[in-house]
């Protein structure tokens, strides 16, 4: 009788050593969220855990496409979210996007988490990306904003998929009859609002701080940055603001009013042969982008009455923006205009500024045709993205006082086979993305040590503005706020704050601004 007892116990520490060793899912691994539980996977970096494709709405489809979004089901059971979900419908989608989701579709709605911590009780900061593509491309699962290494810094990095182009900007008088609140056309925007929500109420099982959230974006990320810290919807949702390259300070960008938007929308709707918001929810989304044809950036937030009650340059001059610290700033050359001439130089501002090319002239003339591409370059970017994010830095520094960090980034992309051309103006549009993620490996370059110094660099003055409201930390080059010095972060292999230059010509296209909105 004994012996039977002890064989049996030492059979049952046998079975229990064999389940150990079988390494099972840890606790940590599997994180409950509102709707159901969720397993993640490793990430790319020791210690980061990644939970890809987690639903935070419903599939805006059929009768949901062109609403608001709505709550996602809930599920029973483990739901696998080691996958990124579906990106949304691409109106042209950039060639230099590469994604890793599996197909383009209206069931979008979808954000991963890369987190380092092990339990839910640590309270980490939390970065919240929106990425670029004019609001007509872009997905959240690209490998150039991958989020391990940012994560790996001690913080919980979101990324999101909204609704981009003719499906997540359309207004239409119907929409807005329909709608409760008498609103349409800013899907995508009220996408981010309620992935802002989700994070809200789930972010703290991954270990993140929900009093501690972080907007950051780029171009279309960075203009939507500046339209949710503008909107009545997001109060309490963010805590500090990113902007990399645009803001919406500019009439060239300016949200249109709900009734252009309207009238847009019914003319493209009528030119479909689908004049009915029925007849137009049963067109495919190839036949929607099809009508759309090459003219992408004709739908994006719009003043719906709603999201945005006004045009964001009143908002913030009026003090009613969200009051979170800014870092924001662009590259230094985010339009690389081609060679030109004085003469040619000349003749193209006097084209594109017939009542002010004399004042343009003054501020962005060359002295020679050896400078004319510099100033070419200069009045494209400063006219496409450098006007308008200063703009936002001058005007959310003096009307809230708060703490306003600006840069300039300037380290520029090396070549596949070595260094960049000596004629190589600057950086270009999205360049920093990669530098900021710390995934160059993302794009086949012959990476240099001084490209790696960088990345680590942005990384580190990014996530210490996370953590504090402070790019600030020792060991990193002093970065002076903006309010109070009038000095930049020149961000290269060289890093140093700086006076600002050329503030004469931002002040001119101020006055020309101002002019055009009277």
């Amino acid at each position: 009788m004994k012996r039977s007892t002890l064989s049996r116990s030492a059979l049952i520490l046998c079975v229990f050593a064999l389940l150990c060793s079988r390494s099972p899912v840890r606790a940590a691994d599997e994180v409950r969220v509102a709707t159901g539980v969720l397993e993640g996977t490793t990430g790319a970096k020791p210690g980061v855990r990644m939970f890809l494709g987690v639903p935070y709405a419903a599939p805006p489809v059929g009768d949901l496409r062109w609403k608001p979004p709505q709550p996602a089901a809930k599920w029973t059971g483990v739901r696998k979210a080691t996958a990124f979900g579906n990106r949304c419908i691409q109106t042209n989608a950039f060639a230099d996007m590469v994604w890793r989701s599996p197909a383009e579709s209206e069931d979008c709605l979808y954000l991963s988490i890369w987190t380092p911590a092990k339990s839910g009780a640590e309270r980490l900061p939390v970065m919240f990306w929106i990425h670029g593509g004019g609001f007509f491309s872009g997905a959240s699962d690209e490998g150039r904003h991958e989020g391990s290494s940012l994560a790996s810094r001690g913080v919980v990095v979101v990324e999101i998929n909204y609704r981009l182009g003719v499906l997540g900007f359309f207004a239409h008088p119907e929409l807005s009859a329909e709608s409760p609140r008498k609103a349409s056309g800013s899907y995508g925007l009220l996408d981010q609002v309620a992935a802002l929500q989700w994070v809200r109420d789930n972010i703290s099982a991954f270990g993140g701080n929900p009093g501690n959230v972080t907007i950051f974006g780029e171009s279309a990320g960075s203009f939507s940055v500046s339209a949710l810290m503008a909107s009545p919807l997001t109060k309490g949702l963010f805590h500090k603001a990113i902007g990399e390259s645009g803001a919406y300070f500019t009439s060239q960008r300016k949200p249109l009013a709900r009734a252009q938007a309207e009238a847009l929308g019914a003319k493209f709707g009528e030119a479909m042969g689908a004049p009915s918001i029925a007849a137009l929810r049963a067109k495919t989304p190839a036949e929607l982008v099809k009508a759309v044809g090459s003219n992408s950036g004709q739908f994006w937030p719009i003043i719906d009455g709603y999201c945005l009650t006004e045009d964001p340059w009143d908002t913030f001059a009026a003090g009613r923006q969200q009051p979170v610290p800014l870092l924001a700033g662009w590259n230094s050359a985010e339009i690389k205009s081609p060679q030109t001439t004085v003469a040619n130089f000349t003749a193209q501002v006097k084209k594109q500024y017939p009542d002010d090319a004399d004042a343009i002239l003054k501020v962005y003339g060359p002295g020679a045709d050896a400078e004319a591409r510099r100033s070419a370059v200069a009045l494209a970017s400063d006219n496409f993205i450098g006007y308008n994010t200063w703009k936002w830095i001058e005007v959310h520094s003096a009307s809230r006082k708060l703490p306003v960090y600006r840069y300039l980034f300037d380290q520029i992309f090396p070549t596949a086979s070595g260094d960049p051309a000596p004629d190589d103006p600057g950086a270009g549009h999205a360049s920093d993305i990669e530098y900021v993620f710390n995934a160059l490996e993302a794009r086949k370059l012959a990476w240099r040590p001084a490209d790696r110094q960088v990345a680590d660099l942005m990384g580190a003055y990014w996530t210490n503005f996370a953590r504090t409201g402070n790019p600030n930390a020792a060991g990193l080059p002093n970065w002076p706020a903006w309010d109070a010095s009038r000095q930049l972060m020149r961000i290269n292999a060289n890093a140093k704050a700086e006076a600002e230059a050329h503030r004469e010509r931002y002040e001119v296209m101020d006055e020309i601004e101002r002019r055009r909105r009277k």
